[in-house]
């Protein structure tokens, strides 16, 4: 966990550089089908990162002041998909590939600059 204000300050720097997506946008990307239908789900529900990315637009929302020990967790793991999806990325044009939707969901757009 974020026990100190240092690795609370290194797990939000860390998080802010992950998640290039606004909340609005990444709220929008949610609702969209290909949002839903990637990712690993949990026994034909809702996936594991179409959920992350409902917390994260929550976590964008909420003032750092604000934030638990188990919200830093949650950007903590965030951080991690994305760096470890991003170094899957596969070859050739990743527009419309479910591993660019599934980083979406985890508020990492690969496309955006």
């Amino acid at each position: 966990m974020a026990k100190t204000k240092d690795d609370q300050d290194s797990v939000w720097q860390d998080f802010k550089d992950a998640v290039n997506m606004s909340p609005s946008e990444l709220e929008s990307w949610l609702k969209k089908d290909e949002s839903k239908e990637s990712g690993q789900h949990k026994g034909g529900g809702e996936s594991v990162g179409h959920e992350s990315g409902r917390r994260i637009v929550s976590l964008l929302r909420t003032k750092r002041a604000d934030l638990s020990d188990d919200d830093y967790a949650h950007m903590r793991k965030v951080t991690g998909y994305v760096h470890r999806h991003l170094a899957q990325k596969p070859s050739g044009d990743v527009k419309e590939t479910t591993w660019r939707y599934s980083l979406m969901n985890w508020g990492h757009d690969p496309l955006k600059k």
